[in-house]
């Protein structure tokens, strides 16, 4: 019987690592070994806190974790994929009655073949970021370049974000940041202050602050005719003033979960080095140091992102 050393959320704020029984592998799933998982500041976020509106599958005692990276150990006739082969997996459900929300952050996971993709070896424990950086890939999906960007936030999402619009090319974005913690970091773009920002043009604003309250801010920020594309996670109703939008003919887009696509479009950037994902992730632990990891990664404002080491585990 296969089993894993897994991270367990048995109730809010409540971290303890089982060993989980797996559910048997069948001629289209693949099982693979972790090397390494990241953590989530959104949706693990409010997972951790108990703060996660009704969602599909929401409830406890959950494995969190949609960001694993490990090695193929076992592969059906017809996976896509070969044993010894690294892979990056988006979260797995192979845990009997413990739910996985999103399954992968775990010693040993067994996933649908379909949902794995090959990642580059030399990319190492930086290709847990494929998943934020196809995020941020979908939400600028069809985004135009006249007028220049305005990107709420420099966490890792908003630094993909950045980097896409540079690579796009036009006018590079504008990003606004609060913490100066996390001022540092831009690469061909400009990260400021909101309150140093004069401008109220802009045709494309992106929030992935997860700031329920900051739709008014953001519209007064609008060109005519412009969008607001909310790339974060919100765990409280949005509204806003409606005579401001009316004024500026607004537009509002929420970007959902990135398709297949959008994954395989951003691995190829990534490979031929077009998006670079360097100076993203900032601090590791071993998985068995969980319980120290979480609060780090979601409390620490020079945390951008906290990897998980699986490589001890099993």
């Amino acid at each position: 019987m296969l089993e894993a050393l897994a991270i367990v959320l048995e109730r809010p704020e409540h971290i303890a690592l089982n060993r989980l029984a797996l559910t048997a592998p069948e001629p289209d799933d693949v099982v693979v070994k972790t090397l390494w998982s990241g953590i989530s500041t959104g949706t693990e976020r409010l997972l951790f806190t108990g703060r996660m509106p009704t969602f599909p599958g929401m409830g406890y005692p959950l494995v969190p974790g949609y960001e694993s990276v490990g090695v193929v150990t076992q592969a059906g006739h017809g996976a896509h994929v070969r044993e010894g082969e690294m892979v990056f997996v988006p979260g797995a459900r192979c845990f009997g009655e413990v739910r996985g929300l999103f399954g992968g952050a775990a010693s040993q996971l067994v996933s649908k073949a379909s949902r794995v993709i090959p990642a580059p070896e030399w990319l190492q424990d930086k290709a847990i970021l494929f998943a934020l950086a196809a995020t941020a890939y979908h939400a600028r999906v069809g985004a135009s370049t006249e007028g220049g960007d305005l990107i709420i936030g420099h966490g890792v999402l908003g630094r993909l974000l950045a980097r896409l619009s540079v690579l796009a090319g036009g006018e590079p974005p504008t990003v606004w940041e609060k913490n100066p913690a996390r001022i540092d970091g831009a690469q061909g773009y400009q990260v400021i202050s909101p309150d140093d920002d004069p401008r109220r043009n802009y045709r494309t604003i992106y929030d992935v602050s997860g700031d329920s309250g900051i739709l008014d801010t953001l519209i007064q920020r609008l060109a005519s005719g412009g969008e607001i594309v909310l790339a974060g996670f919100y765990e409280a109703s949005l509204n806003f003033s409606f005579p401001p939008a009316f004024m500026r003919e607004a537009r509002l887009r929420i970007a959902a979960e990135w398709k297949e696509p959008d994954l395989i479009a951003t691995k190829r950037l990534v490979e031929d080095g077009s998006l670079s994902l360097d100076g993203l992730i900032t601090h590791r632990l071993p998985a068995t140091q969980a319980s120290d990891a979480y609060p780090t990664a979601f409390n620490d404002p020079s945390c951008l992102k906290m990897v998980l080491d699986w490589s001890a585990s099993s």
